[in-house]
């Protein structure tokens, strides 16, 4: 039996979610059983209920357990992977590849003056307008992704006459600018939800975040979208296929 000892100034709660967490991150405890019931902690670590139900609540508001009602506390399962290679595609047709099907809603969308980077990134000079977009897409009625767009209306008119919620952003920019999607640059870097962002996400402000920085281009690379996507910790996985070149020096 794991008995805890309180470490230093660690509070034990502190104690059984870093014990929790590394029985995931080490595969002991997987996706497709519960994770021992709070009854069991207790027993195997030598702790207060009142314990083992804070460190366990600090993990689901971490995103990293999900409980349900009769049935027990499980890892979280992502809900889609997005594929990274050559391709580009949206999140939204990614997520259709994969047979998922999720809903688009628009939580905001207003006309804005490009002011600094943004009108930079857009290739538009400042002061001139542009479209703010906000959109959350859930699975199962569960947030999966807060997307915020800024887009060039010069690239594309009329985008401000969309209906989000029942079109496609790259359909909709194919359509209003009469050419094709080009390439999109992406930068990725883990961070925090924050007040705002875990308020759409239905997630704690401190929940890990993965944040994708992108502009995307049409093909006569002209910039329409400079943007950030913000992925809830456990809901979506990065996924790549490589193949390593032949002739590597060292083989």
């Amino acid at each position: 039996m794991e008995r805890f000892v309180r470490q230093g100034a660690v509070p034990l709660h502190v104690q059984v979610a870093d014990y929790v967490r590394e029985k995931i991150y080490s595969r002991e405890w997987g996706q497709d059983v519960p994770i021992p019931s709070e009854h069991e902690l207790m027993d195997m670590l030598g702790l207060s209920r009142g314990t083992v139900q804070k460190g366990i609540r600090a993990l689901v508001d971490e995103g990293l357990l999900t409980q349900q009602r009769g049935r027990g506390t499980f890892v979280t399962q992502p809900v889609m992977a997005r594929p990274s290679g050559n391709r580009l595609l949206s999140f939204g047709e990614s997520m259709s590849v994969q047979g998922i099907r999720f809903r688009t809603i628009v939580c905001e969308m207003r006309i804005e003056k490009a002011e600094g980077l943004c009108a930079t990134s857009l290739g538009i000079k400042p002061g001139e307008p542009y479209l703010y977009l906000a959109r959350i897409r859930t699975v199962e009625d569960v947030p999966v992704m807060f997307i915020e767009s800024h887009l060039n209306l010069k690239a594309a008119p009329g985008l401000d006459q969309v209906d989000f919620e029942h079109e496609s952003l790259f359909a909709a920019v194919e359509r209003c600018s009469g050419h094709a999607i080009g390439h999109s640059e992406q930068r990725y870097c883990a961070c925090v939800a924050g007040s705002e962002r875990a308020r759409w996400l239905k997630c704690d402000d401190k929940a890990p975040v993965l944040n994708l920085e992108q502009l995307v281009t049409l093909d006569n690379g002209v910039p329409f979208e400079w943007g950030t996507v913000w992925l809830p910790a456990n809901r979506c996985v990065i996924s790549t296929t490589t193949e390593r070149a032949r002739g590597v020096i060292g083989e």
